[in-house]
């Protein structure tokens, strides 16, 4: 059986390949300008931040501060990352979404059951990822306020490392399965099933995502690795639920 690594491989080459090469090169772009826009304002902003971070630290703990800083600059990097995927997945997900139908058809020789045409499939995929940011962004807000609790937020950067990675798979994962007419909750439900699988898949991509520069370069081959796994882990698993 495949795994997400394999995946990962085979999808980076296969997506530059003469079939589907022409398909990265917007997203790529897209993922270029919101990456230094969000660089640039990162840094402007960095020092208020850990300043006001810092003046939250009651006395009695300034002897942990050696261990507070760097906590808050792992999650802060986290979340900054975390906040970039979202965003260039909201903006390039009509592209995503063509080219997994495009690598599905390629590697597998296999039509996606998706019937509604080029636009309609546009539209509907920039719907989809407005019901992935529903159902993200309450459970980042709750992690975000967990970041700033003292103690408490000595457990932030786990907690948003498996975030991050069951994110990312809900995310690639999620575009084959889209053109294949799998419902949202459907879709969870398969990666619930598929628990180490989507896992490793996930935290994969999220390391990829961490890779300065390299990663507008790696993300698309990530979504040809999806469509790999959507094939040997989750086509054949029967229809979970029947809600949306």
């Amino acid at each position: 059986m495949l795994n997400a690594l394999d995946a990962l491989r085979r999808g980076t080459r296969a997506v530059y390949s003469n079939g589907l090469r022409r398909y990265v090169f917007l997203p790529i772009l897209i993922n270029l300008l919101v990456y230094i826009g969000t660089l640039s304002y990162v840094l402007t902003h960095f020092g208020g931040w850990l300043d006001g971070w810092m003046a939250m630290v009651p006395n009695w703990l300034s002897w942990l501060e050696w261990l507070i800083w760097p906590l808050f600059l792992v999650s802060l990097v986290v979340i900054v990352l975390f906040s970039f995927t979202l965003v260039t997945h909201l903006i390039a997900a009509p592209f995503y979404g063509f080219l997994a139908a495009k690598a599905e058809v390629e590697l597998t020789g296999r039509e996606p059951s998706d019937d509604r045409g080029l636009l309609k499939t546009g539209i509907d995929t920039l719907g989809r990822e407005l019901v992935k940011l529903v159902y993200i962004l309450p459970r980042m807000l709750v992690l975000f306020i967990i970041s700033w609790i003292p103690l408490v937020n000595l457990s932030a950067p786990i907690l948003w490392a498996m975030f991050s990675a069951w994110m990312m798979a809900i995310t690639y994962l999620d575009y084959p399965m889209d053109n294949n007419k799998v419902s949202f909750a459907d879709m969870r439900k398969r990666l619930s099933t598929r628990w180490w699988p989507s896992m490793t898949f996930g935290g994969w991509v999220t390391l990829i995502t961490w890779i300065p520069l390299a990663n507008l370069f790696l993300i698309p081959g990530a979504v040809v690795a999806a469509v790999l796994m959507w094939d040997q882990h989750y086509r054949q698993l029967p229809a979970l639920t029947k809600t949306s």
